[in-house]
């Protein structure tokens, strides 16, 4: 699917969505997951720190893993996820291991790595769903965190699936028209 868009992007950023229908039958290479991960280890942070860590699951090869990822996740979101042959869950670092100061960047760095994720995935022909809603904390219980180490959100990832694989209400959002802001509402300042 080719977004909408106003003005001349890669095509990794303008094909980029996160579907409800996965394909449940459609394994994900570990070629594939090692790229989209290596892209997540590389992507800037304020004072280099790093402050994601990523626990995944992939049914049939760490499938204990993946029904703990997919017990931590929210009702709603386990009616669709149910199908993504990968989830994982996006955890941080609320404290700089430098010096033990708390990092006011850690969420940030968090969503540009899953960003960087998300768009090398969808160089491969990969759809990931990023999702705020998970019990911290039975996700926590179910994988023994302690400490300064938190989840905080969860991801499918796999190859769109049927609008058949979901249910009425997830399918009519993914047949939904892609809509976004216009330029002047997300740029309140200046400009070029």
């Amino acid at each position: 699917m080719k977004n909408p868009t106003n003005h001349p992007i890669h095509q990794a950023l303008g094909s980029r969505w996160s579907p409800y229908s996965f394909d449940p039958e459609r394994e994900v290479s570990t070629g594939d997951l090692a790229g989209i991960f290596e892209a997540a280890r590389w992507t800037m942070s304020s004072y280099n720190a790093q402050p994601w860590r990523y626990i995944v699951g992939v049914r049939n090869r760490t499938q204990a893993v993946w029904e703990q990822v997919f017990e931590s996740l929210l009702e709603g979101n386990q009616a669709w996820a149910r199908n993504a042959p990968v989830l994982a869950l996006g955890l941080t670092e609320a404290l700089f291991e430098h010096n033990g100061k708390p990092n006011m960047a850690y969420q940030h760095d968090l969503g540009a790595a899953s960003a960087s994720l998300t768009f090398e995935a969808s160089t491969r022909g990969l759809v990931v769903h990023q999702m705020i809603g998970i019990d911290r904390e039975k996700a926590c219980d179910l994988f023994h965190l302690t400490g300064t180490i938190q989840p905080f959100t969860g991801l499918a990832i796999g190859y769109v699936g049927s609008a058949d694989s979901v249910g009425e209400e997830y399918a009519k959002r993914d047949l939904n028209k892609r809509e976004r802001k216009p330029m002047d509402e997300i740029i309140i300042h200046g400009g070029f």
